[in-house]
């Protein structure tokens, strides 16, 4: 009997390939990174693509999944660890700057950037969501400040996790377009001067 494996698709690492693939949708966005693009980068052909990861949404899907386990825990933690709302958020902020220009890899967050210009809505859906989870976290922790009286009963924490938000993604596009840690250190000691204050009534 024939032992040949002629036909077979060729045996890969597919950790390896999923992290090449979430570099390329990091620095290139969803739209604009092709089937052709991902093939090339991680190595192998189209079949074995498909038969490992599904079709492209769906490697975007697990490629933003690791892109979160690796690169999107400081928020969470910051929230976690530190004792009060204003701490965790002048924490978050200074590793927003650390984490968007790290060497060797993409600048800015792949969730705030992938998404730039899609045509595909699940994709458009698929990031809103995560960074509204992320708003609602500190929605969350600067209420419980609130609650407890650490501030002033008059600040809207919604508002308060917009403007953070706001901010982080402002930093996202900086580090993009060329902006250092230094110079982003200094946009988020520079933010945290609008800490709990009220917004005037519009």
């Amino acid at each position: 009997m024939s032992t040949s494996t002629r036909g077979r698709p060729r045996s890969f690492d597919r950790e390896a390939a999923l992290d090449k693939a979430m570099r390329l949708f990091w620095a290139r966005g969803y739209e604009a990174t092709s089937i052709g693009d991902l093939t090339t980068a991680m190595g192998i052909g189209a079949p074995s693509l498909y038969a490992a990861f599904g079709d492209k949404a769906s490697l975007f899907r697990e490629a933003v999944q690791s892109f979160g386990a690796q690169f999107g825990q400081f928020i969470p933690r910051a929230l976690a660890e530190e004792p009060t709302a204003e701490a965790a958020m002048r924490r978050s902020l200074r590793d927003a700057a650390v984490e968007y220009t790290r060497p060797g890899y993409p600048q800015g967050c792949l969730v705030m950037t992938a998404g730039v210009n899609t045509n595909s809505g699940e994709v458009a859906d698929l990031l809103r969501e995560l960074r509204t989870r992320n708003i609602g976290l500190l929605t969350e922790r600067i209420q419980a400040d609130i609650d407890a009286g650490v501030l002033d009963a008059e600040v809207d924490a919604p508002t308060m996790a917009r403007y953070i938000g706001t901010v982080l993604q402002g930093m996202s596009q900086a580090s993009r377009d060329g902006a250092s840690r230094a110079e982003l250190e200094q946009v988020a000691e520079l933010a945290m001067h609008g800490w709990g204050r009220t917004a005037p009534k519009v």
